[in-house]
């Protein structure tokens, strides 16, 4: 059996990428955090904590980060339980996320449940492709992500479609597309893409003008700067379009060509464990998202 407070110190230095920090938020020595992890180390009779920049887990530490994060969602609603409501103490939820579910509907999904019961959110930010990767490695309780196939010991529930629009200014248009969207203007024309793993722009290249080889692109990791950057007429990008509907309503973006998109199916990945807040979150991602996502078929064509 492993303690308790040992699984907590290895999770704590991981989130924090540092033993001082981790013994701060703790209020313990570095010397204690450090010995609470060797301890869980000859424990479980292997590395679990590989002392690189960044500092990482390895697969018994993925295991055992996983078993610890379950293990205090128990542990909190448990308390909850047993104590007075107005004495309730808060539950921590660890999710990861796409950057353009957090900027569009998430929060919002999200209110009712916070409204009713004591959660601190804890949100992890990375493509829609790699969130499921936080998930494997015990990072968060559950996970939004584009893929449907579920980790084992853990379910995965199709949320709807995300659907991305190729945008740019009037003026962008005018200027790097003034007879119409072509391989060789798209080689030209800046796009903008999120960070290195924001593959969009690239699938649509492949998918509408296969011929494109390279393209010019600026970089830009925040999608409030991402959605200035088109909207300025100094790139064209993917966008989704409940994000960019006003702006498509006031013409200060439009479709480089009307109909192209590109459709991103999202599933919420959670483990099989049996807690009320775990269940109600389900829920309530699953409620909103079918009412306010696109929930029609994706076609491949």
């Amino acid at each position: 059996m492993f303690e308790y407070r040992q699984l907590q110190a290895l999770a704590t230095v991981i989130e924090e990428q540092s033993f001082e920090r981790a013994a701060k938020r703790l209020f313990l020595t570095q010397s204690a955090i450090s010995q609470r992890v060797k301890q869980l180390e000859e424990a479980a009779g292997q590395l679990l904590l590989i002392r690189s920049q960044p500092l990482r887990l390895t697969d018994a530490g993925q295991h055992l980060q996983r078993h610890y994060h379950q293990i205090s969602l128990l542990q909190s609603e448990l308390l909850n339980k047993l104590k007075d409501v107005k004495q309730q103490g808060f539950t921590r939820l660890t999710i990861g996320l796409n950057a353009d579910s957090l900027a569009t509907w998430f929060m919002d999904a999200m209110q009712p449940l916070m409204e009713q019961s004591p959660i601190l959110l804890d949100l992890r930010i990375d493509d829609q492709e790699q969130t499921h990767l936080l998930l494997r490695q015990g990072d968060v309780q559950g996970c939004i992500s584009a893929s449907s196939k579920p980790l084992q010991g853990s379910s995965a529930v199709f949320l709807g479609i995300s659907r991305y629009l190729a945008l740019a200014s009037p003026a962008f248009i005018q200027r790097y597309f003034p007879n119409g969207v072509c391989s060789d203007a798209l080689t030209q024309a800046p796009a903008v893409e999120y960070n290195e793993k924001d593959d969009l722009q690239n699938s649509f290249i492949s998918r509408f003008y296969p011929d494109v080889q390279h393209y010019q692109r600026h970089r830009v990791p925040s999608s409030e700067a991402f959605t200035e950057l088109i909207k300025r007429g100094f790139a064209w990008g993917m966008a989704p379009d409940l994000q960019m509907q006003a702006l498509l309503n006031s013409g200060a973006v439009t479709e480089i060509v009307a109909g192209q998109s590109i459709a991103v199916p999202l599933y919420w990945h959670s483990w099989n464990l049996a807690t009320d807040t775990g269940h109600q979150l389900s829920e309530q991602l699953i409620r909103y998202c079918q009412c306010h996502l696109e929930q029609a078929p994706i076609s491949r064509d």
